[in-house]
């Protein structure tokens, strides 16, 4: 299960309703920054999640209205007891790094701010795993290099049946432990119990996919393939097509197509224009695609597979 709050869902520039793009996302209290727009530490304290195991920042790209507010968290983590993070990890492609590491420079000059900065350079392909969490990268096409959406896909598992343990004589504690981790367990009875004898079929785990700005969705498709929750940008409408092509963008039409043909679960659209009113982009991608949400600032969200 993941939990997103929606930091800030404008684009380009912020308007007076939404902050610029940024998305935290919370699994089993880890908690990834996926972009980082200027203001989003303050939309961070608005939202009530506050700074607490803060530490990785994902960045889809390297375009200034996704980046600029890395300076000021920085600061604020550096110069701040939160909760003892003392470093910070910032995954992105070799040019968004380039830009952030010049940004650093400003930010980390003289001893005013103590905090290590790791720069990861990602390429598509896993980034992260976990014990119950798998983070991969993806290309995608935009303006300039090193473009990417991120997968985060949980664990597939095999449930426990409880019934039938209780059948074979499987008392609770520490032996249904070890059953789940796929031991065998002898019981007082001299009985031999395998673990194929009480759990179920394999059942995928949640997948959640995040893509940021993009002019097509090609490459977005199959790595969204069956995601219970995708997040894509919705820039432009329809009718502003040639425009949105002109700035490398895509339309809202766009991104609900792009959730129909992958059979997404939920399709929640972000980076939205000053120019449109959320209820005109919703209605565009809503015709195509029903299960659609257009997000507003501080906007929390849940995201789990449904059995």
């Amino acid at each position: 299960m993941f939990e997103l709050v929606f930091l800030g869902t404008s684009a380009s520039a912020p308007s007076a309703d939404r902050n610029l793009t940024s998305t935290l996302l919370i699994h089993e209290g880890t908690r990834f920054m996926l972009d980082c727009a200027e203001g989003t530490q303050r939309q961070i304290l608005r939202s009530g999640v506050g700074f607490k195991d803060l530490r990785r920042i994902f960045l889809t790209h390297g375009h200034l209205d996704h980046i600029l507010g890395i300076g000021g968290l920085a600061s604020t983590l550096g110069q701040w007891d939160v909760q003892s993070i003392s470093k910070l990890e910032i995954y992105g492609g070799r040019w968004a790094l380039d830009r952030v590491r010049d940004l650093m420079k400003v930010v980390m000059r003289g001893k005013e701010v103590e905090i290590e900065i790791a720069f990861i350079e990602i390429k598509p392909g896993v980034l992260v795993r976990e014990k119950n969490l798998t983070v991969s990268a993806f290309n995608v096409l935009h303006r300039g290099t090193g473009n990417f959406g991120f997968v985060f896909e949980e664990q597939a598992k095999r449930p426990f049946l409880v019934e039938r343990a209780q059948a074979l004589g499987v008392p609770i504690g520490p032996e249904r432990k070890r059953l789940v981790a796929g031991e065998s367990i002898t019981l007082a009875d001299g009985r031999v119990i395998q673990p194929d004898e009480v759990l179920g079929e394999l059942v995928p785990g949640t997948k959640f996919v995040h893509v940021g700005d993009l002019a097509r969705i090609n490459e977005v498709i199959e790595p969204a393939r069956d995601a219970d929750g995708l997040v894509m940008e919705a820039t432009y409408l329809a009718a502003d097509r040639e425009i949105a092509r002109k700035h490398g963008h895509i339309t809202a039409a766009e991104a609900a197509q792009c959730a129909r043909e992958a059979n997404v679960k939920q399709l929640f659209l972000t980076h939205i224009s000053r120019r449109y009113n959320g209820s005109i982009v919703a209605a565009e991608a809503n015709a195509i695609f029903p299960n659609t949400i257009v997000c507003n600032d501080l906007d929390r969200y849940t995201v789990k597979r449904e059995k």
